[in-house]
């Protein structure tokens, strides 16, 4: 007799080895207090919050300092200390550490640790949306600016057509996501390795309150956020 196919998982995957050096502040970014939690808990709560994720795993740097004091302890969630030198190396070393707990076909949610403003909705839209992809899919926003490049000290107008904005999560098959980290050398996103590897991922449009934090300013922008969810809980 056979088996129905398992189906897939969903677990998420938060690399927080970052130290957030264009914050300027004496602490990484992640850990940084708003709206009554720290930047992470925020991030972590999102999937904690949603059903539909099995587990979540927060990857920092093994000589993180905060990461305990900073996250409240969860039964879905686990601190992983094999953080590397570089995002990619974060995330392949994430997805080795819970090569035992998935089947290649599972899906992997990549999101940054200093995106707090992530909701149900976003979630519920991204996992809906990129439905049985065979690669997987981001959100992202379609450039709506008018987009300026300048090389060399001249200025050149690119056309927007086409432009997205990638944001997280970003969410693939495991085993695809590890075979395509691990030929990919430099890069700044886990959809750009997969691109490399020749797949082409579903881009599902995202919103602006699932902003990265990274300078001064963006922080009271998400706290507005996160305020207006807090109210509208």
């Amino acid at each position: 007799m056979k088996h129905a196919p398992l189906s897939p998982r969903y677990v998420a995957l938060i690399p927080a080895a970052g130290v957030g050096s264009r914050m300027g502040k004496d602490i990484p970014k992640q850990y940084i207090n708003v709206a009554g939690k720290t930047i992470l808990q925020h991030t972590v709560d999102a999937f904690l919050n949603f059903p539909g994720i099995l587990h979540t795993y927060v990857i920092v740097s093994p000589e993180d300092a905060f990461a305990d004091d900073s996250l409240k302890s969860d039964q879905h969630l686990t601190i992983m200390r094999c953080g590397g030198a570089s995002r990619r190396d974060t995330v392949r070393n994430g997805l080795s550490e819970i090569r035992d707990q998935l089947n290649p076909n599972d899906w992997v949610l990549v999101h940054d640790a200093a995106r707090p403003g992530l909701t149900t909705d976003l979630l519920r839209k991204l996992i809906n949306e990129v439905g049985e992809h065979q690669v997987g899919g981001l959100l992202a926003l379609p450039v709506v600016d008018t987009v300026k490049r300048v090389m060399v000290g001249k200025m050149q107008t690119i056309s927007r057509d086409g432009m997205w904005l990638a944001q997280t999560p970003q969410m693939f098959r495991y085993q695809l996501l590890c075979d395509a980290l691990d030929a990919a050398n430099q890069v700044t996103d886990e959809s750009s390795a997969v691109e490399a590897a020749g797949y082409t991922p579903a881009l599902v449009e995202g919103h602006v309150c699932n902003l990265k934090v990274t300078l001064p300013a963006d922080l009271d922008q998400i706290k507005r956020y996160l305020d207006g969810q807090l109210r509208g809980a």
